[in-house]
Parts: structure tokens; sequence; C-alpha cells
């Protein structure tokens, strides 16, 4: 491949923004949902990578032929690879087709074809982009995307605040991720978190029904690694919804002693005590379900009786209706020993007016 700009190499990044800046010369996109990808195209040689620089090549056939028909010959960009299920994004589409075998991957995309959304222009023919402002990138960009398709996209932008601010409360109904801001004079950084995002931020309070154990766990020395969160159902389910992380290391050991009363004993039930069962998994929300992601992991986790409520802190739900579940790892917030467990429904949760995905992407 012989290109200015070749792999491997680290996507630009962002930090968190509380709101969409109004101070300096900005340039605002959509936040897509997606798998961060750079495309790297030198003739027919596409090559697809993660934002961890690792190939996403195989897993999407359909990305590498639309490439091929509707970007120049010899380009580098940055987007994002999407999938779109009934006008809005799935990022469970996407997460299926990270998948082992090549006749399902080829299945799924043709069931399910994704497609690619660029919004940074790194190369083109023999010229880098990676030192010019964003003003020149994007210029450039525009040109070179000029013909529309229905497989590679061109995201929309907006140097007006006021319509990033729109964007970001209609724009949740599609799927989307929130806003993201760029200084229009700043060069390409790889790996540089020189980007803002804005997301969305909301609390639940959710039951407490399990925790796994901290990777640095030791029959001496437990360490919680993740609190195992639910919601009630209409039916009285406990729907696992996700979990919640990111403790230091002494607060993961008081929260072992601290949850060791609740501890389910030998032959005591519990809500998700199937949840190594298949017939069980696929009818409802349960901790342990495998997915591409883990691997082999160690899914098991220590069962605790659901009399313990926490609030945490969410940016959105992925899925619909009751198997809805937290797309990131949820942030504990605090104990709620006012709340009863039983109050802790899907009712609760914010309901996101939709957004026809075409609307966005026009």
């Amino acid at each position: 491949m012989d290109l200015p700009v070749t792999p491997p190499l680290a996507p630009m990044l962002a930090k968190s923004a509380k709101v969409v800046p109004r101070d300096g010369d900005w340039l605002y996109e959509p936040k897509w949902d997606g798998f961060r990808a750079l495309v790297f195209r030198d003739g027919d040689d596409v090559q697809i990578a993660s934002r961890s620089t690792k190939s996403l090549t195989r897993y999407f056939p359909e990305v590498v032929e639309a490439v091929c028909a509707h970007t120049p010959e010899r380009c580098v960009l940055d987007g994002e690879i999407v999938i779109a299920l009934d006008g809005r994004l799935s990022f469970d589409a996407l997460s299926n087709r990270i998948h082992p075998a090549a006749s399902r991957v080829g299945l799924l995309s043709r069931r399910t074809p994704a497609s690619f959304v660029a919004f940074d222009l790194l190369a083109l023919d023999t010229r880098s982009f990676l030192d010019e402002p964003l003003r020149v990138r994007r210029a450039a960009l525009e040109e070179a995307l000029a013909p529309a398709s229905a497989s590679v996209h061109l995201t929309r932008v907006s140097r007006d605040p006021d319509e990033a601010e729109r964007w970001f409360a209609i724009f949740e109904g599609a799927g989307l991720d929130g806003v993201v801001a760029k200084r229009l004079d700043s060069p390409y950084t790889p790996n540089g978190r020189t980007m803002l995002k804005i997301k969305h931020a909301r609390s639940a309070d959710v039951v407490v029904a399990g925790y796994r154990l901290h990777k640095e766990s030791t029959p001496d020395r437990p360490l919680l690694g993740s609190l195992l969160l639910g919601l009630y159902a209409s039916d009285g389910r406990l729907q696992h919804v996700g979990v919640a992380a990111s403790f230091t290391r002494a607060r993961r050991a008081e929260l072992i002693d601290e949850l060791a009363p609740l501890v389910v004993s030998e032959g005591e039930n519990h809500p998700w005590a199937d949840w190594r069962d298949e017939q069980a998994q696929a009818s409802g929300r349960l901790p342990g379900g495998q997915s591409r992601w883990t691997g082999t992991k160690d899914l098991s986790f220590v069962p605790l009786r659901p009399e313990r409520v926490a609030e945490v802190g969410y940016e959105h739900m992925e899925g619909d209706g009751e198997h809805a579940r937290f797309r990131h790892t949820a942030r504990f917030v605090r104990w709620r020993p006012d709340r009863d467990p039983a109050s802790c429904t899907y009712a609760q949760l914010e309901e996101v007016a939709r957004y026809d995905l075409a609307d966005v992407l026009r």
C-alpha cells in the first residue's frame, strides 16, 4: 500500500465536555454511535482499521465494496461504520458482525449491510492532510465525496452552536450519541484528544443483584470488579441492564465486605439462576450471555439477594422496550436505602422521541 499516510495509525480522539462550546471557531458534527474506522484505499487494496488499529476489513466486505465504488482511488478517510435498522442505528447488529466464521459474516453483510460515514480526510492521492487545518480538510473531503451514495456518507456539519444543540436534542431518537466539536484551525493529531464530545447524561435507580470479581482479585484479598444491575419488567422479571464499575482499589475491597450479607446461599433462589441456559437467555435479559467481545472470558458472578438499590449515571440505552440495556458501563453515584427494589422499573427511564435516521444522513 503506497499512500502518504499508512497503517497502523491511531485516530484523533475527543475529551468530554458538558455543554456545546461557543467560544472560538468551532465546527460541529453529530456523534455517530458505531465502530470508529480509518479507511485506507490504494486502488483495489482497501484496509479498514479500528480505533485500536486492529483490522476490521474481513468483517465488513460490503463496506470494502462501497469504498472501492464511491471514494477516490487513493485516499485515507476517518469515520464510523454504522448499521441502520428500522430508521435508527443498531449497535447490536454491528456487534454481531465480529464473528469468526466468514460464512456468517457474509450472510449478515447481505441481511444487515453496514455503511461508512466519513468525517475527516487524512490523505488524498500523494498528499497528506494531517498537518492541514480542519477547514482545509473538510473542504477537500466534501469535494472528494461529492457523488452521493447509499453506503458511503459524508457527515453533516454546522458552525452554528444553536444548530448543534438542536441536533443534540433530536438526533438521539435516531440512535446517535451526542455532538462533537472540532476547532476549524486544528490539524489532525493521531491519538490526541483535541476534539470535544458532548454526550447525554442521565441517572436511574437500579437493583444490584450480583457482582463480578476484579481481574486482580485473589482468595486472600478479594476485590469487586463490577456491580450487576437490574430493572424490573412489567411481568415481574428482573432484567439485567448492565454493570457499574470504575471503583478505587480500596473501595473494591470494602464493597466485598459491605455486600457479604446479601450473598445468596447454596440452594437459595435467585432471579438470574438460569444465566447459563440458552433458552432463558433468549427469553429475557440475563447476565453472562456470550458476546464476540468477551470470547473465553469468565462471565460467572456472585449472586446477591436483590434487596439493595443504587443510583447510577448513564448516557443512553441500547435496544427496545423492556429488553433495553445501558449502552456503556454505568457510573455508580450512591446507594438509595430509601428506594424499594420493586419500584426500580423501566417506567422511570426517559423515553426518547424517535427520529428518522434518513433525515440525519440527508
